[in-house]
């Protein structure tokens, strides 16, 4: 078995218009779902948070 180093450069990217349009609009509609758990994570940790915390507050 040889220890040989393999190197590889990259010098440039070429694609196709249409194809990084599509790729793009792709990650659009993933972007979707994501943002609606994160928004449902997010909102359950402030529930939870908020009641916890509510129990501190003054109450006059």
């Amino acid at each position: 078995m040889e220890n040989e180093e393999k190197r590889i450069v990259l010098k440039g990217i070429d694609i196709p218009f249409m194809d990084l349009v599509v790729l793009l609009v792709k990650l659009a509609f993933a972007a979707i779902p994501a943002m609606i758990v994160i928004f449902a994570v997010f909102g359950l940790l402030s529930t939870l948070f908020g009641g916890v915390f509510n129990m501190f507050m003054f109450r006059i």
